[in-house]
Protein backbone atom coordinates (compact mmCIF):
# COMPACT_ATOMS: atom_id res chain seq x y z
CA UNK A 1 0.00 0.00 0.00
CA UNK A 2 0.99 3.49 -0.21
CA UNK A 3 1.09 4.47 3.78
CA UNK A 4 4.51 5.96 4.03
CA UNK A 5 3.26 7.95 7.31
CA UNK A 6 5.88 7.10 10.51
CA UNK A 7 7.54 4.83 8.67
CA UNK A 8 11.16 5.39 8.36
CA UNK A 9 12.94 2.22 8.17
CA UNK A 10 14.60 1.67 4.68
CA UNK A 11 13.78 -1.67 3.99
CA UNK A 12 10.10 -1.42 4.94
CA UNK A 13 9.92 2.22 2.64
CA UNK A 14 11.85 0.16 -0.35
CA UNK A 15 9.00 -2.11 -0.19
CA UNK A 16 6.35 0.31 0.02
CA UNK A 17 7.98 2.11 -2.72
CA UNK A 18 8.72 -1.29 -5.03
CA UNK A 19 5.05 -1.97 -4.67
CA UNK A 20 3.90 1.35 -5.66
CA UNK A 21 5.95 1.21 -9.07
CA UNK A 22 4.90 -2.36 -9.87
CA UNK A 23 1.33 -1.20 -9.46
CA UNK A 24 1.43 1.63 -11.38
CA UNK A 25 3.59 -0.41 -14.20
CA UNK A 26 1.00 -3.38 -14.13
CA UNK A 27 -2.41 -0.48 -14.42
CA UNK A 28 -0.18 0.83 -17.44
CA UNK A 29 0.38 -2.23 -19.43
CA UNK A 30 -3.48 -3.17 -19.02
CA UNK A 31 -4.25 0.44 -20.37
CA UNK A 32 -1.73 -0.03 -23.33
CA UNK A 33 -2.00 -3.72 -24.25
CA UNK A 34 -5.71 -3.87 -24.72
CA UNK A 35 -6.11 -2.40 -28.14
CA UNK A 36 -4.00 -2.55 -31.09
CA UNK A 37 -0.82 -0.27 -32.45
CA UNK A 38 -3.70 1.74 -34.58
CA UNK A 39 -4.88 2.64 -31.60
CA UNK A 40 -2.20 3.56 -29.51
CA UNK A 41 -1.06 5.79 -32.30
CA UNK A 42 -4.42 7.71 -33.12
CA UNK A 43 -5.11 10.73 -31.60
CA UNK A 44 -8.55 10.21 -29.93
CA UNK A 45 -9.29 13.81 -28.86
CA UNK A 46 -7.48 16.66 -29.38
CA UNK A 47 -7.76 17.49 -25.99
CA UNK A 48 -5.28 14.13 -25.09
CA UNK A 49 -2.37 12.74 -26.22
CA UNK A 50 -2.47 9.55 -28.08
CA UNK A 51 -1.83 6.80 -25.81
CA UNK A 52 2.01 5.86 -26.87
CA UNK A 53 3.13 9.31 -26.03
CA UNK A 54 1.72 8.78 -22.53
CA UNK A 55 3.18 5.85 -22.53
CA UNK A 56 6.94 6.93 -23.44
CA UNK A 57 6.82 9.98 -21.29
CA UNK A 58 6.17 8.24 -17.99
CA UNK A 59 9.41 5.81 -19.05
CA UNK A 60 11.06 9.76 -20.00
CA UNK A 61 9.97 11.18 -16.64
CA UNK A 62 11.19 8.21 -14.67
CA UNK A 63 14.44 8.34 -16.15
CA UNK A 64 14.97 11.93 -15.70
CA UNK A 65 14.29 11.74 -11.93
CA UNK A 66 15.38 8.42 -10.84
CA UNK A 67 18.26 7.82 -12.57
CA UNK A 68 20.10 11.04 -14.07
CA UNK A 69 18.55 12.62 -11.05
CA UNK A 70 19.06 10.49 -8.25
CA UNK A 71 21.60 7.99 -9.51
CA UNK A 72 23.50 10.68 -11.62
CA UNK A 73 23.67 8.58 -14.75
CA UNK A 74 24.09 9.42 -18.22
CA UNK A 75 20.94 10.06 -20.79
CA UNK A 76 19.48 6.68 -21.87
CA UNK A 77 17.95 8.80 -24.49
CA UNK A 78 18.74 12.42 -25.05
CA UNK A 79 17.39 12.89 -28.75
CA UNK A 80 13.56 12.06 -27.18
CA UNK A 81 13.65 14.43 -24.26
CA UNK A 82 12.09 17.46 -25.94
CA UNK A 83 9.30 15.00 -27.89
CA UNK A 84 7.77 13.73 -24.27
CA UNK A 85 8.13 17.58 -22.59
CA UNK A 86 4.20 18.32 -21.63
CA UNK A 87 5.21 21.87 -21.32
CA UNK A 88 6.65 22.10 -24.90
CA UNK A 89 4.53 20.53 -27.15
CA UNK A 90 0.99 20.74 -26.25
CA UNK A 91 -1.39 17.94 -26.68
CA UNK A 92 -2.72 18.68 -29.96
CA UNK A 93 0.32 18.89 -31.94
CA UNK A 94 2.09 15.32 -29.97
CA UNK A 95 0.65 12.92 -33.17
CA UNK A 96 3.25 15.22 -35.36
CA UNK A 97 6.13 14.67 -33.22
CA UNK A 98 8.74 11.78 -34.35
CA UNK A 99 7.27 9.44 -31.40
CA UNK A 100 8.60 5.92 -30.52
CA UNK A 101 6.66 3.23 -31.89
CA UNK A 102 4.76 0.95 -29.57
CA UNK A 103 7.10 -1.35 -29.20
CA UNK A 104 9.60 0.86 -29.07
CA UNK A 105 8.40 2.57 -26.72
CA UNK A 106 7.40 -0.67 -24.05
CA UNK A 107 11.19 -1.64 -24.69
CA UNK A 108 12.47 1.94 -23.49
CA UNK A 109 9.98 1.91 -20.63
CA UNK A 110 11.19 -1.61 -19.31
CA UNK A 111 14.36 -0.93 -19.91
CA UNK A 112 14.15 2.07 -17.58
CA UNK A 113 11.59 0.69 -14.70
CA UNK A 114 15.24 -2.25 -14.65
CA UNK A 115 17.50 0.20 -14.17
CA UNK A 116 15.46 2.46 -11.65
CA UNK A 117 14.70 -0.86 -9.24
CA UNK A 118 18.35 -1.23 -8.87
CA UNK A 119 18.78 1.84 -7.95
CA UNK A 120 16.14 1.83 -5.41
CA UNK A 121 17.53 -1.45 -3.95
CA UNK A 122 21.05 0.48 -3.97
CA UNK A 123 19.70 3.84 -2.66
CA UNK A 124 19.99 5.04 0.98
CA UNK A 125 16.57 6.50 0.80
CA UNK A 126 17.90 9.54 3.66
CA UNK A 127 20.44 12.31 2.98
CA UNK A 128 18.72 14.49 0.32
CA UNK A 129 14.99 16.04 -0.06
CA UNK A 130 14.82 13.21 -3.10
CA UNK A 131 15.84 10.13 -1.16
CA UNK A 132 14.63 10.99 2.25
CA UNK A 133 11.68 8.63 2.88
CA UNK A 134 11.94 7.09 -0.58
CA UNK A 135 10.45 10.63 -1.86
CA UNK A 136 11.52 10.47 -5.34
CA UNK A 137 10.44 7.07 -5.65
CA UNK A 138 7.21 7.85 -4.96
CA UNK A 139 6.59 10.90 -6.96
CA UNK A 140 7.34 8.82 -10.01
CA UNK A 141 4.79 6.75 -8.74
CA UNK A 142 2.43 9.30 -8.71
CA UNK A 143 3.11 10.73 -12.02
CA UNK A 144 2.42 7.25 -13.74
CA UNK A 145 -0.68 6.62 -11.91
CA UNK A 146 -1.90 10.03 -12.75
CA UNK A 147 -1.12 9.12 -16.53
CA UNK A 148 -2.66 5.87 -16.49
CA UNK A 149 -5.95 7.96 -15.08
CA UNK A 150 -5.36 10.25 -18.42
CA UNK A 151 -4.78 7.52 -20.38
CA UNK A 152 -8.32 5.99 -19.09
CA UNK A 153 -9.85 9.18 -20.05
CA UNK A 154 -8.44 8.88 -23.27
CA UNK A 155 -10.33 5.64 -23.62
CA UNK A 156 -13.74 6.98 -22.65
CA UNK A 157 -13.21 9.18 -25.16
CA UNK A 158 -12.13 6.88 -27.62
CA UNK A 159 -14.64 5.42 -30.21
CA UNK A 160 -14.73 1.77 -31.05
CA UNK A 161 -15.06 -1.74 -29.63
CA UNK A 162 -14.90 -2.12 -26.20
CA UNK A 163 -11.76 -2.20 -24.75
CA UNK A 164 -11.83 -2.27 -20.44
CA UNK A 165 -14.32 -4.32 -18.52
CA UNK A 166 -14.66 -4.77 -14.40
CA UNK A 167 -16.89 -5.51 -12.14
CA UNK A 168 -19.64 -2.82 -10.69
CA UNK A 169 -18.74 -1.38 -7.66
CA UNK A 170 -21.09 -2.61 -4.07
CA UNK A 171 -24.15 -0.62 -3.35
CA UNK A 172 -25.40 1.18 -0.95
CA UNK A 173 -25.99 -0.81 2.42
CA UNK A 174 -28.41 -0.21 5.33
CA UNK A 175 -31.84 2.07 4.99
CA UNK A 176 -31.62 4.61 2.73
CA UNK A 177 -33.50 6.75 4.67
CA UNK A 178 -31.12 6.71 7.49
CA UNK A 179 -28.40 8.93 5.87
CA UNK A 180 -28.99 12.88 6.07
CA UNK A 181 -29.50 14.64 2.93
CA UNK A 182 -26.64 17.18 4.60
CA UNK A 183 -24.64 18.00 8.33
CA UNK A 184 -23.05 20.41 9.89
CA UNK A 185 -19.83 20.80 10.18
CA UNK A 186 -19.24 23.33 13.19
CA UNK A 187 -17.24 26.27 12.73
CA UNK A 188 -13.65 26.86 13.65
CA UNK A 189 -9.75 26.24 13.48
CA UNK A 190 -8.57 23.21 11.40
CA UNK A 191 -5.29 22.17 10.07
CA UNK A 192 -5.40 22.00 6.72
CA UNK A 193 -2.34 20.49 4.34
CA UNK A 194 0.44 18.20 5.61
CA UNK A 195 4.36 18.71 6.79
CA UNK A 196 4.38 14.97 7.85
CA UNK A 197 2.93 12.87 4.84
CA UNK A 198 6.48 12.13 3.02
CA UNK A 199 5.11 11.57 -0.34
CA UNK A 200 2.95 14.35 0.00
CA UNK A 201 3.20 16.95 -3.40
CA UNK A 202 4.54 21.01 -3.48
CA UNK A 203 0.88 21.95 -3.47
CA UNK A 204 -0.23 20.08 -0.37
CA UNK A 205 2.44 21.82 1.52
CA UNK A 206 3.08 22.98 4.40
CA UNK A 207 0.48 22.13 7.14
CA UNK A 208 -1.31 25.23 8.67
CA UNK A 209 -4.67 26.54 10.72
CA UNK A 210 -7.06 27.69 8.80
CA UNK A 211 -10.36 29.02 10.66
CA UNK A 212 -14.34 27.83 8.43
CA UNK A 213 -16.97 29.40 9.32
CA UNK A 214 -19.77 26.97 9.79
CA UNK A 215 -21.69 25.82 7.25
CA UNK A 216 -23.41 22.55 5.57
CA UNK A 217 -22.30 19.91 3.30
CA UNK A 218 -24.40 17.54 0.85
CA UNK A 219 -23.44 14.05 3.08
CA UNK A 220 -23.11 12.06 -0.80
CA UNK A 221 -22.30 13.71 -3.91
CA UNK A 222 -25.07 15.16 -6.36
CA UNK A 223 -26.64 12.08 -8.34
CA UNK A 224 -27.56 11.74 -11.79
CA UNK A 225 -31.26 11.55 -11.10
CA UNK A 226 -30.81 14.79 -9.26
CA UNK A 227 -29.03 16.43 -11.60
CA UNK A 228 -32.11 15.29 -14.48
CA UNK A 229 -34.13 17.66 -12.26
CA UNK A 230 -31.75 20.51 -13.06
CA UNK A 231 -32.22 19.06 -16.25
CA UNK A 232 -35.91 19.08 -16.89
CA UNK A 233 -36.68 22.43 -15.26
CA UNK A 234 -34.87 23.86 -18.12
CA UNK A 235 -31.66 24.63 -16.14
CA UNK A 236 -29.69 24.60 -18.95
CA UNK A 237 -31.82 27.49 -21.24
CA UNK A 238 -31.84 29.88 -18.00
CA UNK A 239 -29.07 32.43 -17.67
CA UNK A 240 -30.23 33.02 -14.48
CA UNK A 241 -27.55 29.93 -12.69
CA UNK A 242 -24.90 30.59 -14.64
CA UNK A 243 -21.41 32.52 -14.68
CA UNK A 244 -21.41 34.59 -17.89
CA UNK A 245 -18.16 32.42 -19.15
CA UNK A 246 -20.01 29.19 -18.53
CA UNK A 247 -23.04 30.99 -19.73
CA UNK A 248 -21.08 31.62 -23.10
CA UNK A 249 -19.69 28.31 -23.69
CA UNK A 250 -23.14 26.34 -23.06
CA UNK A 251 -24.64 28.86 -26.10
CA UNK A 252 -20.98 28.50 -28.02
CA UNK A 253 -21.50 24.84 -27.83
CA UNK A 254 -25.36 23.90 -27.78
CA UNK A 255 -25.18 22.34 -24.54
CA UNK A 256 -27.85 20.40 -22.70
CA UNK A 257 -26.94 17.97 -20.65
CA UNK A 258 -23.48 16.66 -19.22
CA UNK A 259 -20.48 15.00 -21.85
CA UNK A 260 -21.38 11.58 -23.22
CA UNK A 261 -25.14 11.94 -22.95
CA UNK A 262 -27.79 11.96 -25.63
CA UNK A 263 -31.51 11.94 -24.99
CA UNK A 264 -33.32 9.09 -27.39
CA UNK A 265 -37.21 7.86 -27.64
CA UNK A 266 -37.52 10.30 -24.80
CA UNK A 267 -34.65 8.74 -22.51
CA UNK A 268 -31.26 9.80 -21.47
CA UNK A 269 -28.39 7.73 -22.75
CA UNK A 270 -25.22 7.73 -21.76
CA UNK A 271 -21.45 6.14 -23.46
CA UNK A 272 -19.44 4.57 -20.95
CA UNK A 273 -16.28 3.29 -22.04
CA UNK A 274 -17.79 1.86 -25.10
CA UNK A 275 -21.58 1.22 -24.25
CA UNK A 276 -24.26 2.69 -24.40
CA UNK A 277 -27.30 2.35 -21.53
CA UNK A 278 -29.30 3.97 -19.57
CA UNK A 279 -28.13 7.30 -17.21
CA UNK A 280 -28.04 5.38 -14.10
CA UNK A 281 -29.68 8.18 -11.84
CA UNK A 282 -28.56 6.24 -8.66
CA UNK A 283 -24.73 7.47 -9.57
CA UNK A 284 -23.24 10.69 -8.76
CA UNK A 285 -23.05 12.95 -11.72
CA UNK A 286 -20.09 12.55 -14.03
CA UNK A 287 -18.29 14.54 -16.85
CA UNK A 288 -19.49 18.05 -15.76
CA UNK A 289 -17.71 21.24 -16.05
CA UNK A 290 -17.22 23.71 -13.12
CA UNK A 291 -19.60 25.92 -14.66
CA UNK A 292 -22.08 23.34 -14.95
CA UNK A 293 -21.56 22.10 -11.07
CA UNK A 294 -22.14 25.95 -10.05
CA UNK A 295 -24.90 26.42 -11.99
CA UNK A 296 -26.68 23.41 -10.17
CA UNK A 297 -25.82 24.95 -7.07
CA UNK A 298 -27.24 28.13 -7.72
CA UNK A 299 -30.66 26.45 -8.80
CA UNK A 300 -30.73 24.39 -6.05
CA UNK A 301 -30.13 26.99 -3.80
CA UNK A 302 -26.75 26.24 -2.54
CA UNK A 303 -23.27 26.69 -4.00
CA UNK A 304 -19.96 24.51 -4.18
CA UNK A 305 -18.01 24.27 -1.02
CA UNK A 306 -14.65 26.24 -0.84
CA UNK A 307 -11.18 23.84 -1.18
CA UNK A 308 -11.04 24.33 2.67
CA UNK A 309 -14.77 23.35 3.34
CA UNK A 310 -14.27 20.43 1.54
CA UNK A 311 -10.95 19.37 3.29
CA UNK A 312 -12.04 20.30 6.72
CA UNK A 313 -15.45 18.02 6.25
CA UNK A 314 -13.37 15.14 4.67
CA UNK A 315 -10.35 15.37 7.81
CA UNK A 316 -11.50 17.47 10.75
CA UNK A 317 -12.46 14.68 13.54
CA UNK A 318 -14.38 16.66 16.13
CA UNK A 319 -14.33 14.37 19.17
CA UNK A 320 -9.91 15.20 18.87
CA UNK A 321 -9.70 18.21 17.24
CA UNK A 322 -7.37 16.69 15.09
CA UNK A 323 -6.78 16.57 11.47
CA UNK A 324 -6.65 12.66 9.95
CA UNK A 325 -5.16 11.48 6.57
CA UNK A 326 -8.61 10.38 5.25
CA UNK A 327 -12.26 10.88 6.25
CA UNK A 328 -12.39 7.36 7.96
CA UNK A 329 -8.89 7.79 9.78
CA UNK A 330 -5.22 7.21 9.18
CA UNK A 331 -5.30 3.77 7.74
CA UNK A 332 -4.68 3.13 3.97
CA UNK A 333 -7.70 3.21 1.75
CA UNK A 334 -9.40 -0.31 1.54
CA UNK A 335 -11.75 -1.87 -1.22
CA UNK A 336 -14.20 -1.64 2.01
CA UNK A 337 -13.90 1.83 2.19
CA UNK A 338 -13.72 3.92 -1.24
CA UNK A 339 -14.08 3.36 -4.65
CA UNK A 340 -10.28 4.19 -6.04
CA UNK A 341 -7.87 2.34 -8.10
CA UNK A 342 -9.79 1.39 -11.49
CA UNK A 343 -11.45 -1.55 -9.62
CA UNK A 344 -14.79 -0.68 -10.94
CA UNK A 345 -14.71 1.76 -14.26
CA UNK A 346 -17.57 3.77 -12.86
CA UNK A 347 -18.70 5.73 -9.35
CA UNK A 348 -20.68 3.56 -6.73
CA UNK A 349 -24.17 4.50 -6.14
CA UNK A 350 -24.69 8.00 -3.52
CA UNK A 351 -24.59 6.41 0.11
CA UNK A 352 -22.51 3.30 -0.80
CA UNK A 353 -18.83 3.48 1.33
CA UNK A 354 -20.64 3.36 4.58
CA UNK A 355 -17.50 2.18 6.58
CA UNK A 356 -15.95 5.01 5.04
CA UNK A 357 -17.53 8.30 5.79
CA UNK A 358 -16.25 11.19 8.32
CA UNK A 359 -16.98 11.67 12.01
CA UNK A 360 -19.55 13.68 10.61
CA UNK A 361 -21.36 11.30 8.26
CA UNK A 362 -20.29 12.62 5.26
CA UNK A 363 -19.81 9.64 2.48
CA UNK A 364 -17.71 9.55 -0.98
CA UNK A 365 -15.23 12.34 -0.08
CA UNK A 366 -12.53 9.89 -1.01
CA UNK A 367 -13.15 7.85 -5.00
CA UNK A 368 -16.09 8.08 -7.28
CA UNK A 369 -15.56 11.05 -8.18
CA UNK A 370 -13.23 14.37 -8.43
CA UNK A 371 -15.50 17.17 -6.53
CA UNK A 372 -15.49 20.38 -7.87
CA UNK A 373 -14.99 23.21 -5.12
CA UNK A 374 -15.16 27.09 -5.74
CA UNK A 375 -11.89 27.44 -4.78
CA UNK A 376 -9.31 28.88 -7.30
CA UNK A 377 -5.80 26.85 -7.16
CA UNK A 378 -3.88 28.82 -4.92
CA UNK A 379 -0.39 27.77 -2.83
CA UNK A 380 -0.68 27.41 0.60
CA UNK A 381 0.92 30.19 3.06
CA UNK A 382 4.70 29.22 3.11
CA UNK A 383 4.67 26.83 -0.52
CA UNK A 384 7.76 26.29 -1.41
CA UNK A 385 8.27 24.90 -5.23
CA UNK A 386 9.59 21.18 -4.83
CA UNK A 387 11.20 19.65 -6.71
CA UNK A 388 10.48 21.89 -10.26
CA UNK A 389 8.13 24.59 -10.62
CA UNK A 390 6.21 23.51 -13.20
CA UNK A 391 4.38 20.88 -10.90
CA UNK A 392 2.24 23.32 -9.41
CA UNK A 393 3.81 26.89 -9.47
CA UNK A 394 3.04 27.72 -12.73
CA UNK A 395 -0.90 26.77 -12.91
CA UNK A 396 -1.47 29.37 -9.45
CA UNK A 397 -4.19 31.51 -10.38
CA UNK A 398 -7.50 32.04 -10.82
CA UNK A 399 -7.58 30.21 -14.08
CA UNK A 400 -7.99 26.92 -12.74
CA UNK A 401 -10.51 25.63 -10.03
CA UNK A 402 -9.35 23.04 -7.71
CA UNK A 403 -10.79 19.58 -7.33
CA UNK A 404 -11.07 17.07 -4.41
CA UNK A 405 -11.23 13.88 -3.45
CA UNK A 406 -10.18 11.39 -6.33
CA UNK A 407 -12.19 9.46 -8.40
CA UNK A 408 -12.70 5.80 -9.75
CA UNK A 409 -10.16 6.02 -11.99
CA UNK A 410 -7.52 7.51 -8.93
CA UNK A 411 -4.74 5.08 -7.40
CA UNK A 412 -4.46 5.44 -3.81
CA UNK A 413 -0.73 5.94 -3.84
CA UNK A 414 -2.19 9.66 -5.61
CA UNK A 415 -5.03 10.28 -3.40
CA UNK A 416 -5.57 11.55 0.14
CA UNK A 417 -7.30 13.94 2.27
CA UNK A 418 -4.72 16.36 1.46
CA UNK A 419 -4.17 15.84 -2.35
CA UNK A 420 -5.17 18.77 -4.89
CA UNK A 421 -5.84 18.28 -8.29
CA UNK A 422 -6.71 21.22 -10.77
CA UNK A 423 -8.19 21.92 -14.37
CA UNK A 424 -9.52 24.66 -16.08
CA UNK A 425 -13.64 25.23 -15.83
CA UNK A 426 -14.36 24.42 -18.69
CA UNK A 427 -12.82 20.65 -18.37
CA UNK A 428 -15.65 18.24 -18.85
CA UNK A 429 -13.63 15.13 -20.26
CA UNK A 430 -12.26 14.32 -16.40
CA UNK A 431 -14.02 12.15 -14.26
CA UNK A 432 -15.57 14.93 -11.67
CA UNK A 433 -18.90 15.13 -10.44
CA UNK A 434 -19.37 17.84 -7.16
CA UNK A 435 -21.21 18.11 -4.43
CA UNK A 436 -22.89 21.26 -2.99
CA UNK A 437 -22.64 22.95 0.60
CA UNK A 438 -24.43 26.53 2.10
CA UNK A 439 -23.78 28.93 4.89
CA UNK A 440 -24.86 28.41 8.18
CA UNK A 441 -25.48 30.67 11.09
CA UNK A 442 -22.65 31.17 12.86
CA UNK A 443 -21.77 33.85 15.77
CA UNK A 444 -18.32 33.39 16.68
CA UNK A 445 -15.89 35.99 14.60
CA UNK A 446 -11.83 35.54 14.78
CA UNK A 447 -10.40 38.79 13.02
CA UNK A 448 -8.37 38.35 9.86
CA UNK A 449 -9.83 34.84 9.38
CA UNK A 450 -11.68 33.85 6.92
CA UNK A 451 -12.39 30.65 3.97
CA UNK A 452 -9.83 30.45 1.17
Amino acid sequence: MSDVSGVTDPESLRRRAVDALLRARERTAGLTDCVDDGELTTQHSALMSPLVWDLAHIGNQEELWLLRTVAGRDAMRPEIDSVYDAFEHPRAERPSLPLLAPAEARVYAADVRGRALDVLERSPLHGTPLLDAAFAFGMVAQHEQQHDETMLITHQLRRGPVALTAPPPPRPTGPAEGVAREVLVPGGPFTMGTSTEPWALDNERPAHHRFVPAFFIDTVPVSNGAYLDFMADGGYADARWWEPEGWAQIRKHDLSAPLFWHREGGQWLRRHFGVVEPVPEDEPVLHVSWYEADAYARWAGRRLPTEAEWEKAARHDPASGRSTRYPWGDADPTPQVANLGQRHLRPAPVGAYAAGASPLGVRQLIGDVWEWTSSDFLPYPGFAAFPYREYSEVFFGSAHKVLRGGSFAVDPVACRGTFRNWDLPVRRQIFAGFRTARDAPDTRHVPGAGVS
